[in-house]
């Protein structure tokens, strides 16, 4: 069977193509480095992920500053022996391409399209030979204010890789002043141009509609059926939600698929994994398509697609670091243009780095194609993304503070200024270890004059450590929103420092936040010079598949 979801955890906004038999799918990454996930699969539900697009500092800018940062909404397309992935980096540049022969890399440095205005832009290569992009823009209105959202077109030529020719707008969403719409992808069928995008927001209200056109450049109308898949009808509390932001794959039997993102529900949260990516099937009635036909809604599991059997390699639950460079499961906060980790004698070895857990985040500010790109600090921590409802993750430190500033541990973190940091320390002469809650409050949006953040820490426990002592093993069981952190020493019994933490209280559902939840290791000087490390002999992650 297909379960959904079929790519569980932080990995928004998916899009997919086929070659031949094989399926390939990239999504979002935000502010994490390497950006842009590539999975590989053949029947739609099995997936192996090969590694990153983005995955050289030249190639990719971001930073740990703002909520709203780094790529969003890549589209994956494949195009006489090549593949081509377009998207925006609002940390940066804006829209570029990379290309590739091979989905596993390497992929090229970015081409940028200084004059492709908005996100979310998307490629399609049509019959005729010519090559399209899509995307969002604010057009103009008649009294000279701030205009709607709507999509538009242009041509690419793929020589040059500049745009030529007209720009029209394409269409402004199913509603009458439909709100953010976005996510645009052209498809041609029957003689049929389909315009599929996103609107609503990426909220609650989030929506997949379609519109048609005999031609590429319109006149394009929407379908009397719209939206084609929501959840906002079904309530908050409804156990998937969030639907939405759809891109559709034909397979090689003639059948018909669509992947989105959505989230679960985790005792009345949807924010804590994250948006996940989720598949439906499609069918195709007068001309118009339906998606997840009988029920409208995605469910949890639908039957075999009938396509190649694909066992993707078993992911271990540990990680005794005795490779010569990180798995692709571990990930960055913002670019790590100063190394600052190493893998030494089977050890992930962590120089403290001066940048503080809990940056201060600033309003989102695009950069001017051509200017040189500051090289923001990366946090200190490395990082793979929850999975699963319940998750058990563990570690041995070895680590002595030598001041009040220093300090290193595990760290469960959403939105970078929600986190539990379960750290070890110096206070007053002695080594502590102690559980820090972090949130973060914001006064207006990210990407508006006026924007402003309070980030609050709270020691919620703290215990005396022996000094003589360099090594502790750390633990951190989650069940639901049910939190427990656990230390002691290697092969012995492993004691609560506190059970029972509500896992709410860092759930930036009410606050925003693009990326869902990160689970790793950190070593921070907080703002001052630093030539400790820490070290970790090894690294436990399991989760339990429950919705």
């Amino acid at each position: 069977m297909i379960v959904n979801p079929i790519l569980p955890g932080f990995y928004p906004d998916p899009s997919i193509c086929r070659v031949g038999d094989d399926f390939f799918m990239i999504t979002s990454s935000f502010s994490l480095f390497p950006g842009i996930p590539v999975f590989h699969s053949t029947d739609l539900a099995h997936w192996e992920k090969l590694g990153h697009a983005l995955d050289r500092p030249s190639q990719l800018h971001v930073t740990a500053d703002s909520l709203i940062a780094g790529i969003m909404a890549p589209t994956l397309r494949h195009h006489e022996g090549t593949f081509y992935i377009i998207t925006t980096n609002v940390s940066s540049h804006g829209n570029f391409l990379v290309t590739a022969a091979d989905p596993r890399g390497p992929w090229s440095e970015p081409v940028w399209l200084p004059e492709a205005p908005g996100i979310d832009a998307s490629l399609f290569f049509d019959d005729d030979g010519r090559t399209w992009i899509t995307g969002t823009r604010q057009d103009p209105p008649l009294d000279g204010g701030r205009g709607p959202q709507v999509i538009w077109l242009q041509e690419l030529d793929l020589a040059t890789m500049q745009l030529v020719g007209p720009s029209p707008t394409l269409w402004g969403g199913a509603l009458k002043g439909a709100a953010s719409p976005e996510a645009p992808h052209l498809y041609k069928k029957d003689g049929w141009y389909y315009l599929l995008i996103a609107e609503g927001g990426t909220e609650h209200f989030h929506a997949v509609t379609v519109a048609r056109s005999r031609a590429v450049d319109g006149p394009y109308v929407g379908f009397e059926g719209n939206p084609v898949l929501t959840h906002r009808h079904l309530g908050k509390f409804f156990p998937i939600g969030n639907t939405g932001h759809a891109d559709l794959v034909q397979t090689q039997n003639g059948d018909w698929y669509a992947v989105m993102l959505a989230s679960r529900l985790i005792d009345g949260y949807h924010k804590n994994l994250g948006r996940e990516t989720f598949l439906c099937p499609v069918t195709w009635e007068d001309g118009w398509p339906v998606f997840s036909p009988g029920t409208g809604k995605v469910e949890w599991t639908y039957p075999d697609a009938g396509l190649p059997a694909f066992v993707p390699p078993v992911q271990p639950i540990h990680d005794d670091f005795d490779g010569s460079a990180l798995g692709p499961d571990w990930l960055f906060l913002g670019t790590p243009y100063e190394p600052f980790h190493a893998l030494e004698g089977g050890k992930l070895v962590l120089r403290l780095m001066p940048r503080a857990m809990t940056p201060d985040l600033l309003p989102l500010k695009r950069r001017e194609p051509g200017k040189p790109l500051s090289e923001s600090p990366a946090l200190g921590v490395v990082v793979r993304i929850q999975e699963h409802v319940a998750f058990r993750i563990s570690t041995r430190l070895t680590f002595t503070a030598q001041g009040a500033h220093e300090t290193s541990g595990m760290v469960v973190l959403q939105a970078s200024n929600h986190q539990f940091r379960f750290e070890r320390s110096l206070k007053g002469g002695r080594q502590v270890l102690r559980l820090i809650q972090v949130t973060c409050v914001l006064q207006g949006r990210p990407y508006l004059p006026g924007f402003s953040s309070r980030t609050t820490e709270k020691t919620l426990a703290s215990v005396d450590l022996d000094t003589a002592d360099k090594g502790l093993v750390l633990e951190i069981r989650a069940d639901g929103q049910d939190f427990g952190f656990y230390h002691g020493a290697e092969g012995g019994p492993l004691v609560p420092l506190l059970e029972n933490v509500d896992g709410r209280a860092i759930n930036p559902e009410e606050v925003g936040g693009m990326i869902g939840t990160c689970l790793g290791l950190f070593a921070c000087s907080n703002g001052l010079k630093s030539d400790n490390e820490a070290a970790f002999d090894w690294f436990d992650y399991e989760g339990r598949s429950e919705r």
